[in-house]
This record gives structure tokens, C-alpha cells and sequence, in this order.
């Protein structure tokens, strides 16, 4: 496997340079699987386990089995995107060709993308859709994640009797995140016209504090027998609602969706806390990234399963994912299948043994 050196940047911390439309084409090699090159990774956050766990080892791993003579140059931006943009910098400077970029900032690191390709570097998009000249794109169909979450809320308030004998709260993640607002899109796609919603906000920050109080105040508004089901965009909010649910004295079991397949989310579904949550199968799209990396690197024309525009580039070839629902039911056959939590992680708290019994995730002593 490739070394992978952890860039940490001091320095630029703007960039007014503009892209000059017509530059070196995608389809130019600018490295070989012969002699290999540097691929550049630079992910957003360190806030959450996710990016060193899983994106991380498995784009170095990928792109090692694709192109053993690459190397992987890694920088995290720990939720500053001025550092990101030091991080890019420097790895422009070094002559890193290549760049697979999951944006803190998807719209204000334009001007960094323009700088790459103008030195005739190519650059994927990963995770967030980047502004500016970025030359392939690959994520997760959030859109469509928004409308299995829209599902799961009807098919679980649906459970309970008819969908208009009271009303949703709903709580999107942050305006200023397109995440956010493609599963918000994807939500209102299903739940627009069949249930009532009876207060919708949006969290800044995703936060799960700022999600609960929004909640807090729709049930003193609505009064908690009115609310029949919540939506959240995130399991971490999730789990700030949550307790919420719990304090304000709504039923139990009240529907509740979210997205992540976080270990808490797991163990509240486990336990009747949350209805469901998204699982996004993080290994197929980091093993799409590094396969885009490595064809763009080596001059290979990249298409895609649909073409998206950022404002720059009217028609990007964009690799989309499709998420997964996971309940109480499906636990097993998907994130502890595909290695994404094993039951073990799910099951130590002991006050889970019933409920990992009855989900198949454990086994009775001596059976």
C-alpha cells in the first residue's frame, strides 16, 4: 500500500484567481499506472468518526489496488474551510495533479477548484457537489434518501391509524448545506399532500441542540397528543429530539426517521427510540472516487450514472449512490453485513441484550 502523508497547512488564505474556460482537458494524462502519481484527499471534518474511519482507509485502499505506485496525500480540515483551502494550496504547490475533494465549504472553495485546474490538475468532487470547474462528481442520492425518509414516516405513522388524526414536526438539517436540502426536497417529494405538517424549521449546523428545542417548541404549540410523527434529516439530531420525546411526555414509539446509520441511532431503533435511519454505503463511494482519481490521472474519459451542473460546469459526469433504510429488521443484513458496525459495537451496552436477542444480533447463552 502507498504511504499517505498527513498534510497539516499554514499560510494562503484566499485565492482571487478566475478559471480560464478552455484549458488542459480532463482526458490528458498527467500521470501513469507505470511510474504513479500523487492523488491529493482532502476531507472536511474530524468532528465525527466517519472520515478517518471509513473514507479514509477506504480511498487509500482503493486507490493502492488500482494504481500500487500512487501515493495518497491526506489533509483533514477539521470543520475550517480556511485550512482546507491552506491544505489545497500546498498540495498545488507540491504538484499534486489530482484531487479528491469533500468541500467544508462547497460553494466558497470556487476559486480553489479554478486554481487547480488552471495548473492543469483534475479535480473529483466527493461527498458535496464543489463549485467551480471540478471535473467529475460522486456522493450519495440524497434526494432520494429524503424520500425513503418520507416513506418510513408515513409507513410508521400509518401503523398507528389514519394520517391526518394529528400532525408532523419536521426539522431539515442546515440551510447552509446541500445535503440538507436535497433530502428536504426528497421529504416534501413523499409527505407533501398526505400528512399534516404542523411545524417545519431548519437546524443550523445540524445541530442536535437547536433541533431539539425546535421540537420543544412545536410541542408546547401543538400540545405533544398532536404530534404524530418527526421527521429529522440526521441521526444526530434524531438524538436530540429524541430525549425531547422523552421529556415532553409523547407516546412512546412516536415515528421518528434519520440519516447516518450513527452507533446511537442503531441502538435507539434497537430499542423503539427511532423508527429508521439512511445508511449510506460510504465504501461504494469511496471506492467510485478513487476509481474516478485514478482515470482522470491517467487520461481515461470518465462518465457517470447522470450528469449534474454546480453553476460552473453545465454538465459534470456524476457517479450517485443509492442509500439504504435500515429498522430494527434490517440491522444485520446491512451495516453489520457490509462491516460498517459490528454487532458487537452495537450490542456492549447491556441494557441492549433483549433487543440485539430479538434482532437476530445476538445469540441466548448457550444457544
Amino acid at each position: 500500500m502507498p504511504g499517505v502523508v498527513v498534510v497539516v497547512l499554514m499560510g494562503l488564505e484566499s485565492c482571487g484567481t478566475a478559471w480560464r474556460p478552455g484549458g488542459d482537458p480532463s482526458n490528458v494524462a498527467v500521470g501513469s499506472l507505470s511510474e504513479g502519481f500523487p492523488i491529493g484527499l482532502l476531507l472536511p471534518d474530524t468532528r465525527t468518526p466517519r472520515y478517518e474511519k471509513f473514507d479514509r482507509p477506504y480511498i487509500v485502499r482503493q486507490v493502492a489496488a488500482l494504481c500500487p505506485k500512487c501515493e495518497v496525500v491526506y489533509g483533514n480540515a477539521g470543520g475550517d474551510p480556511q485550512r482546507q483551502s491552506r491544505q489545497l494550496a500546498s498540495m498545488l504547490s507540491a504538484g499534486v495533479k489530482v484531487l479528491i475533494l469533500d468541500a467544508v465549504d462547497p460553494k466558497g472553495v470556487s476559486d480553489w477548484v479554478a486554481l487547480a485546474k488552471n495548473q492543469g490538475a483534475r479535480v473529483v468532487a466527493y461527498d458535496r457537489l464543489a463549485g467551480g470547474p471540478v471535473d467529475a462528481y460522486t456522493s450519495f442520492d440524497n434526494i432520494q434518501a429524503g424520500r425513503m425518509q418520507g416513506r418510513s414516516l408515513l409507513d410508521a405513522i400509518r401503523i398507528g391509524g389514519d394520517l391526518r388524526r394529528g400532525e408532523i414536526v419536521m426539522v431539515n438539517g442546515s440551510p447552509a448545506d446541500q445535503h440538507a436540502g436535497d433530502l428536504k426536497k426528497g421529504a416534501h417529494q413523499v409527505l407533501d399532500g398526505q400528512v399534516t405538517i404542523g411545524r417545519e424549521y431548519d437546524a443550523p449546523g445540524w445541530s442536535p441542540a437547536r433541533a431539539g428545542e425546535a421540537v420543544h417548541g412545536a410541542f408546547t404549540a401543538l400540545g405533544p397528543d398532536r404530534v404524530i410523527g418527526v421527521y429529522a434529516a440526521s441521526d444526530a439530531m434524531a438524538g436530540g429530539i429524541a430525549t425531547i420525546l422523552r421529556n415532553a411526555g409523547a407516546t412512546p414509539g412516536t415515528p421518528l426517521t434519520g440519516r447516518g446509520a450513527e452507533l446511537e441511532a442503531l441502538r435507539r431503533i434497537l430499542l423503539g427510540a427511532q423508527t429508521m435511519t439512511v445508511y449510506l454505503p460510504i465504501r461504494s463511494v469511496a471506492r467510485s472516487a478513487a476509481r474516478i482519481a485514478v482515470d482522470l490521472g491517467v487520461g481515461r474519459t470518465v462518465s457517470g450514472t447522470t450528469t449534474l451542473s454546480n453553476g460552473t460546469v453545465a454538465s459534470i459526469p456524476a457517479t450517485m449512490i443509492a442509500p439504504v433504510v435500515v429498522d430494527r429488521g434490517t440491522i444485520k443484513d446491512t451495516v453489520v453485513k457490509d462491516g460498517y458496525w459490528t454487532a458487537t459495537e452495537i450490542c456492549a451496552p447491556p441494557h441492549l441484550r433483549t433487543a440485539c436477542l430479538a434482532a437476530g444480533l445476538t445469540q441466548r447463552a448457550g444457544g
